[in-house]
């Protein structure tokens, strides 16, 4: 897929509603003949990325994520067939991409039996399949302004974009309650899981499909929980305080599938098995100490130990930082940014030197505090910047890339938005 639309200042643009959907309208129109405006059987629906304000790495430990969406949607016009094909055409990838629903998950999920970037939206069909839907297959076209490859969820705007279609094109009724929106989340993950072999956690999907405009959303994902205790709405009203949330797109390509990521998951589960637990959150601050001691005899170049205390430590600055939240008390949430990218590059060791470099720029330049957003191996930074020093931000974010001769990276603004939902 390629790039989407940056303006000649280096801004990621965030289309209008009304812009949005009269592109993924147009492309509707090229790949599958005639003028799809006003015929009652296609829609169009879109979903937000988003940022993570803290809690990284966390949501598959049974942790704490703290994540808003961002105004940059994925838009998608779809109408139902009567048969199992799925079609698919994006302004951001040549060529349409063709599947039959048989053929998704037809290795029992695990190879997911397609590829490509329309994985991703059929594995939402045969996700919502798998859990007694009636859902069959469609003709989509896709068009997007959130920023590709930036770690802010490019994949799960795609998923929930394609879910909330389904629900309403199909009557589900799930996509009018947090109950049901959970349930079009567990299809958007197995998608991303089993059929496009990320092996992600929920907070991407949670974001896109839950969070409110004006609002931050605290995700809880211990195992068992009520949809109102696993994702809980806190408000975030940076502007009442002179504050901006920006994002650095370093332009370093972001990669879920190339095996880091999976490998992190899978030492953070060893460590857990090791330490008789179901998982790290029940490894809190307190017993730290002990559980790393207990890890010593297991691993002798300290990489599980490493792990563990970046997960215990990150789901408690989430707790702290959602207090602050509560409070108002934005700016004292700066520091706690910068200490969860330490731990990150340190401990967790997924940030790069390009990510490194925006956020010690960023908090050269005045930000409150700065940190890699997303799984990390490229992608975006965040920094938690006053008002009138946004520019002056920026521009030292820019004269640091261009003096380490590195491309010259991208910039957006991240206010609280709405979430997935249909839009024309």
């Amino acid at each position: 897929m390629g790039a989407q639309p940056v303006d000649d200042a280096g801004w990621h643009v965030a289309w209008s509603p009304a812009e949005g959907a009269r592109r993924a309208r147009d492309v509707f129109a090229r790949a599958f003949g005639g003028d799809p405006a006003g015929d009652p059987v296609v829609g169009v629906w879109s979903a937000p990325g988003r940022v993570n304000l803290i809690g990284e790495h966390t949501d598959y430990n049974a942790g704490l994520c703290l994540p808003t969406a961002l105004p940059h949607r994925t838009y998608v016009a779809l109408r139902p067939r009567t048969d199992d094909v799925v079609r698919l055409a994006s302004a951001q990838a040549d060529g349409l991409w063709e599947a039959d629903l048989a053929d998704v998950g037809a290795d029992g999920g695990a190879a997911g039996g397609v590829s490509g970037w329309g994985a991703y939206l059929a594995g939402v069909a045969w996700a919502l399949r798998e859990a007694g839907h009636a859902v069959g297959g469609f003709d989509a076209a896709v068009d997007s302004c959130v920023p590709f490859g930036a770690s802010l969820s490019s994949s799960a705007a795609l998923e929930s974009a394609v879910a909330v279609a389904l629900d309403d094109v199909h009557g589900l009724g799930l996509g009018g309650s947090v109950a049901g929106r959970s349930r079009l989340v567990e299809a958007s993950v197995r998608a991303e899981n089993d059929v496009a072999g990320a092996a992600t956690g929920g907070l991407d999907q949670s974001a896109s499909l839950l969070c409110r405009a004006g609002e931050a959303l605290l995700l809880d994902f211990r195992a068992g929980l009520p949809p109102e205790e696993h994702a809980v709405p806190l408000p975030w009203d940076l502007a009442s305080a002179g504050l901006a949330l920006l994002a650095v797109d370093t332009r370093a390509p972001h990669r879920l599938v190339d095996g880091q990521y999976a490998a992190r998951r899978a030492s953070c589960e060893r460590a857990a098995a090791l330490l008789g637990r179901d998982s790290l959150r029940d490894v809190g601050p307190v017993a730290l100490d002990d559980a790393l001691a207990a890890l010593a005899p297991h691993d002798p170049d300290g990489v599980l130990r490493r792990r563990v205390r970046h997960v215990v430590t990150e789901t408690a600055r989430t707790a702290d930082v959602a207090e602050l939240v509560r409070a108002g008390a934005y700016e004292q949430v700066g520091p706690l940014m910068t200490a969860s990218h330490v731990s990150l590059r340190d401990d967790f060791e997924v940030t790069v030197p390009e990510l490194d470099l925006a956020v010690d720029a960023s908090v050269a330049a005045g930000a409150l505090g700065a940190r890699m957003t997303g799984g990390g191996f490229g992608g975006s930074t965040l920094a938690l910047v006053r008002d009138v020093d946004v520019d002056a931000v920026v521009a030292h974010v820019r004269a640091a890339f261009a003096d380490a001769g590195l491309a010259a990276p991208a910039f957006l603004l991240a206010p609280p938005s709405a979430p997935a939902g249909r839009t024309d």
